[in-house]
């Protein structure tokens, strides 16, 4: 059996070679490049993101990758959001005082922690639904946070895993064949 192909979306966030690094680690054939053909092609595509999410956005729009994300999602195709990558796939951010869309594939608002400390950063546990797929065999490992802002209310339709800074956020999200982290799993 070949090793899956996965491409790691090159839209001018960062983050890119450690994506690479650890899907190649486990097995994966990867490729790093913002060309949609072979996005829309791959066994699974990875949407990483560091920064703003208006930029994410606006480096998504650049390469015209928007249409290909929700093309595979509707073709029951595996995408996996990481970080600023995950926060994207919701219908809008607030970051600064400024609205920015996503887009839209999952309900909810990405917004301010309501935590004293601000940014998350460092190792935290985390929540997972009974029956969680994404979190099968780690459900009470630590993983690395470092984000400002999240999704802190439920989604509908969505097996979500939780965890606590300030108050509890989305840490994980399992909808079909899109799925998220604010972590860094890489």
């Amino acid at each position: 059996m070949s090793a899956p192909s996965v491409v790691v979306l090159d839209y001018g966030s960062g983050n890119l070679r450690s994506a690479e690094r650890a899907l190649a680690r486990a097995g994966a054939d990867v490729t790093v490049t913002a060309d949609l053909a072979l996005a829309l092609a791959a066994d699974a595509l990875v949407v990483p993101g560091v920064g703003a999410f208006a930029a994410c956005m606006d480096g998504i729009d650049a390469v015209g990758a928007r249409t290909v994300i929700s093309q595979r999602v509707a073709a029951d195709r595996p995408v996996l959001g990481i970080c600023v990558g995950m926060q994207v796939l919701f219908e809008r951010g607030v970051e600064h005082g400024v609205e920015s869309a996503g887009m839209g594939l999952l309900p909810g608002a990405v917004t301010r922690l309501a935590a004293d400390r601000v940014p998350h950063m460092g190792w935290n546990t985390v929540t997972p639904p009974p029956g969680s797929r994404l979190f099968a065999g780690v459900e009470s490992e630590r993983f690395y946070f470092v984000h400002s802002y999240a999704v802190q209310t439920d989604i509908a339709d969505a097996a979500v895993t939780w965890a606590e800074h300030g108050g509890s956020f989305v840490a994980g999200v399992e909808a079909g064949p899109l799925w998220a982290t604010q972590f860094h799993p890489e």
